[in-house]
């Protein structure tokens, strides 16, 4: 038997897929009217660009170590905030711990519009409750924590055992008792790990509030950016690589000792 016959290349089916990719793509780039043309046409702009953003000015570290510290201590700050209020949230989002369909459905609803919030509309918004400063950024943080942990913690709830549940039950624990002693420990290492996690990506996301006014190292980067330092810019993007690698590192081995 030949090679040929034991290979069963059935090319219309790949030529099928490669033309609904091309009409897919050719559907978009006529929708956004995107022109590569003048993408190509600005290339000594772009080597402008790159050649000032290539070479960073690293002076400029010590001018920006204590706004970075500010967006970490945000960052902290408002995780923790966030997932101190999505705890209880969450327990109340779940009809084993309330046993009220009613509540439950009230406070997932709520939990669903903070959710749907994004975090640059809602930062603007608390600013203009608020006022500028980090105070708005910790505030943004916190609301925007608090409605993503909220959701993972009361989905890790209803895949808990329910044993222990039924066993306080039985001798006549109310429903914070049952929750404190029979609930919360099956998802304490969940919250660890996902208040982490929350970590994590706050981080990254608090390094944009200050183009909102909501403090940190991204007023720093907003200003570099509306003067042309781009050698600045660089550094900056550079001072907030390092600080999400370490924080991720050191997350990933907290998060392995939890598992």
């Amino acid at each position: 038997m030949k090679l040929k016959d034991t290979v069963h290349f059935q090319w219309y089916k790949t030529l099928f897929i490669v033309c609904i990719l091309l009409v897919c793509i050719g559907s978009a780039v006529h929708v956004t009217e995107a022109d590569f043309v003048e993408v190509f046409s600005n290339v000594d702009q772009m080597t402008s660009f790159m050649s000032r953003f290539l070479k960073p000015d690293f002076t400029y570290i010590l001018k920006i170590w204590e706004p970075m510290l500010l967006t970490i201590k945000m960052s902290v700050t408002g995780t923790v905030l966030g997932v101190a209020f999505a705890v209880p949230f969450a327990f109340l989002a779940t009809t084993i711990v309330t046993k009220n369909r009613i509540v439950t459905m009230v406070i997932r609803f709520f939990l669903d519009i903070i959710r749907t919030i994004p975090n640059l509309l809602l930062a603007a918004l608390l600013v203009a409750i608020v006022g500028i400063g980090e105070f708005t950024g910790v505030l943004t943080i916190a609301v925007f924590t608090f409605g993503m942990v909220s959701q993972l913690i009361y989905e890790a709830i209803e895949t808990i055992d329910y044993g222990p549940i039924e066993a306080a039950e039985s001798i006549g624990a109310n429903k914070i008792q049952t929750a404190v002693w029979s609930v919360l420990p099956q998802v304490l290492n969940q919250i660890a790990s996902y208040t982490l996690y929350a970590l994590e990506v706050n981080v990254r996301a608090s390094t944009v509030l200050g183009y909102v006014g909501a403090g940190g190292i991204g007023v720093i980067l907003n200003s570099s950016l509306a003067l042309l330092r781009y050698d600045r810019v660089s550094v900056v993007i550079l001072m907030i690589l390092i600080v999400v690698v370490i924080v991720d590192g050191l997350s990933e081995a907290i998060r392995r000792r939890l598992s």
